[in-house]
């Protein structure tokens, strides 16, 4: 898990400035889940879903990743159970503050759009970008000091209860919070328009505007992509390890695999001065597949970098290397 951490954050820290949003980090954290052989070790550590009956399921985790949205870099993990007292996302963030520094900004789902999250985040210097969550709350743009249509600065009283945090805790707390709603339209290709509103710690209008606010939004897709990547692509969806220590180890191999991928993608976008989702992850797998006996010399893996990239749709895939050049190259080197 160490080397694993530290390809993600190395990959994250050389990002360029043109990668940046408005100059700022901005990451990305949500959760998903994987199932693990049905064996009494992992049945213990990581029960099946309640409702099923003995026998007839699968152990089961949750899986939360802290990502960076301009490289795609795996940063942190947080791995529990399913289901149970502090397994749930929110315990598993929280877990995770300190991977983030001042001036980033954590962009998530509805679930984590809380009075506690926002509080904390912006008392270290963390701005948070999530979805109003309409189970526990509503907008009202009659409200607070109006920035807009549809845009307002309203205060979060504090909740009677935080579960987080103990009584005497509590009581230290203020009174409440300083957010901005924002009703945007969101608009990705080959899906519904969705209207939603937008809340967050970023007040300042002429800084962020309500556009801004929509496409950063947007950009949340990101993640759900990327552990699509890790599920399917990389086929980390269905493991294959019989104790649950082991389990764990099979996962942090599956993120140093996807931070040393996302590696060659971001240093090859860096050399066609391009942002790095502009590459696609399995093109770059099947790329690298196909020419792994040509590039396994430090000389040529420098030369297959610096191949053009295709011009298509919004991911773009290397153009294959010539394999009789590369072959007359390898054997140069090999003859010295």
């Amino acid at each position: 898990s160490t080397i694993a951490r530290l390809v993600g954050r190395q990959l994250d820290n050389q990002v360029q400035e043109s990668w940046l949003w408005k100059g700022r980090r901005v990451y990305l954290f949500d959760g998903t889940t994987v199932s693990m052989p049905d064996t009494p070790k992992n049945q213990a550590a990581y029960p099946q879903v309640y409702n099923q009956k003995p026998g007839l399921g699968f152990p089961l985790a949750r899986v939360c990743s802290l990502m960076s949205l301009s490289c795609g870099a795996v940063l942190d993990l947080g791995f529990a159970r399913y289901a149970g007292k502090g397994q749930g996302e929110l315990s598993l963030l929280r877990k995770l503050w300190d991977t983030l520094s001042p001036s980033d900004i954590l962009l998530t789902d509805a679930l984590l759009s809380t009075w506690y999250e926002m509080l904390t985040l912006k008392q270290g210097g963390v701005d948070l970008v999530s979805r109003l969550n309409k189970a526990t709350r509503s907008a009202d743009f009659r409200r607070g000091k109006r920035l807009g249509k549809g845009d307002h600065i309203v205060r979060w009283t504090k909740p009677s209860v935080v579960r987080a945090v103990d009584w005497k805790t509590y009581k230290t707390l203020p009174g409440s919070v300083e957010v901005r709603e924002t009703h945007v339209r969101v608009e990705q290709p080959g899906f519904r328009t969705k209207e939603l509103v937008v809340v967050t710690t970023l007040l300042d209008p002429e800084v962020t505007t309500k556009e801004d606010l929509a496409s950063l939004y947007r950009s949340r897709w990101s993640q759900e992509l990327d552990i699509g990547e890790l599920k399917v692509t990389l086929q980390m969806d269905v493991l294959r390890c019989k104790t649950p220590e082991l389990v764990r180890k099979e996962v942090w191999t599956h993120i140093l695999a996807y931070n040393l991928i996302r590696t060659i993608m971001a240093q090859s976008a860096n050399r066609r001065g391009i942002q790095p989702r502009e590459i696609s992850f399995k093109g770059t797998i099947q790329i690298l597949k196909a020419f792994q006996p040509l590039i396994s010399l430090p000389e040529q893996l420098t030369l297959f970098s610096e191949r053009p990239l295709f011009p298509g749709n919004s991911t773009q895939r290397l153009i294959c290397p010539n394999t009789t050049f590369l072959f007359r190259a390898n054997l140069r080197v090999c003859l010295g």
